[in-house]
This record gives C-alpha cells, sequence and structure tokens, in this order.
C-alpha cells in the first residue's frame, strides 16, 4: 500500500541548496594543471613557421600564468581573488587565441604552397586540433556559472545563469540508478574533465552532443571552436593526407 506523497519525497532534491557538492566543496587542480602543461608541449613543438615570436616566448608566458596560479591553490581550487580569476581566464585565453593565430598561419601556408614537408605538416595539425580542444575547456570551465570556486562553493541560487546544460542537470525525473547522480540529488557540478569532454566532442561533432549551451556568449564559442576543429580536419589535415600519398 502506498503512502500518498511517497514517492514525491523520494524524487525531492536532497541537496537542493547545492549542498555538499561533488568534491567536497573545491575541485583538483591536478587535471586543468596537466592540461595546460600539454598544450604547452604542444606549441613548443610547432615547426618554426608557426611559431609567434621567439619559440619559448608564449610557453614562458602560459607556464607564469601557471605558476602564479599554482602559488595560490597548488591542490584544490579553493580561493579566488580577482587577481587570480583574471590570471586564470588570461592563461586560457593565451591558450585559445595563439592556437587560433598559429591555425591561420598554418593554413596561409597551405594556401601560398609552402607546405614543403607534408608529414609535419599533419603533425602539426593534429597538434592545432588537440590544443584547441584543451583551450576551449578551458574556457568552458572558467566561464560557466561564475567558474570552479564559484560552482563549488556557492550555493546554486547565488551562481550566476548556466552557460551549459549537462546531463545531469535534468535527470532528476529518471530511474533511481540514473537520477542517483542527478544536479538536484546529488549536489553534482562540473568539473573540469567535464568540460574537456564537451570540448572533445564539439572538436569531433562539430556541435554539442549531451550538453547544450545556453547563453549567447557559449555558442559563439562552441561555433569558433567548431569552425577551427573544422578548419584543421578538412583542410589542414586532408591537405597533409593528399600530399603524402
Amino acid at each position: 500500500m502506498s503512502v500518498p506523497g511517497a514517492d514525491r519525497d523520494e524524487r525531492s532534491p536532497a541537496h537542493a541548496a547545492g549542498e555538499p557538492r561533488r568534491g567536497g566543496g573545491s575541485e583538483a587542480r591536478l587535471p586543468p594543471t596537466v592540461a595546460v602543461l600539454v598544450a604547452i608541449a604542444l606549441y613548443a613543438l610547432l615547426p618554426d613557421p608557426l611559431q609567434l615570436g621567439p619559440r619559448f616566448g608564449i610557453p614562458v608566458l602560459e607556464a607564469v600564468l601557471l605558476v602564479a596560479l599554482l602559488v595560490t591553490d597548488p591542490r584544490r581550487v579553493t580561493n579566488e581573488s580577482r587577481l587570480s580569476r583574471w590570471l586564470s581566464l588570461g592563461l586560457a585565453l593565451v591558450v585559445v587565441l595563439s592556437n587560433l593565430t598559429v591555425l591561420v598561419l598554418l593554413v596561409v601556408g597551405l594556401v601560398g604552397g609552402q607546405a614543403e614537408d607534408p608529414g609535419r605538416l599533419l603533425v602539426a595539425g593534429l597538434q592545432v586540433w588537440a590544443t584547441n580542444v584543451i583551450g576551449f575547456a578551458l574556457v568552458y570551465w572558467e566561464l560557466d556559472r561564475g567558474g570552479p570556486v564559484a560552482r563549488a562553493r556557492r550555493r546554486r541560487r547565488d551562481l550566476t545563469p548556466a552557460d551549459w546544460r549537462f546531463s545531469q542537470d535534468e535527470n532528476d525525473d529518471s530511474v533511481i540508478e540514473v537520477a542517483a547522480t542527478a544536479s538536484g540529488r546529488s549536489g553534482w557540478v562540473p568539473v573540469f574533465v567535464d568540460y574537456l569532454y564537451v570540448s572533445v566532442t564539439n572538436s569531433s561533432a562539430f556541435s554539442p552532443t549531451d550538453t547544450m549551451p545556453l547563453s549567447s556568449r557559449a555558442k559563439l564559442l562552441m561555433a569558433a571552436q567548431a569552425t577551427a576543429a573544422l578548419l584543421v580536419t578538412l583542410i589542414i589535415i586532408a591537405r597533409a593526407v593528399g600530399a603524402i600519398g
């Protein structure tokens, strides 16, 4: 015999205020740090014609910004000041903008017939694609709902409007084992790996998959990323593979 309201109580959000959050109110610094280090290495290994200024100019700038953030929060992303916020956003933008500039140089080199080593060109195209994934993942991670510190520490009603809607944000009414990890029940919030996945799928499918952009800036960013990935896939890699064959 069912008790009136029992199903409603069972499905009611256990953490409507957003506490406790996944990770205990903070996010591990390691995943985004590893991603930035990979982006630095990918840029440093680009051919000389694709370097912006001195070979280690951009990597050193990115490393300095990363070290400044690590000094503030070496293990977990728990503290945020106006300076650290700008440093973190600046690092993400440096990765994205430098990589987009490299993409332009790569396309210009192809159009101008300067591709003397198609094999090296293919590798450079893959480097640009991978850096594109990392850079935009960092931007998404920094922007959505006020950034990683806000997502982990603020109550949901105090967060800025979401830029992306994840599957967990709409699973409260699903079957029990799926609803158990829904945002409203478990206090789930996206972390860097979730945004990295969004970035990978957007660069692969050239469109959103399971995570939908909500704000205009999110749509514009995903459009820019998909366009850059499409250029790499259809123009650079295709041209290089054709030259090798």
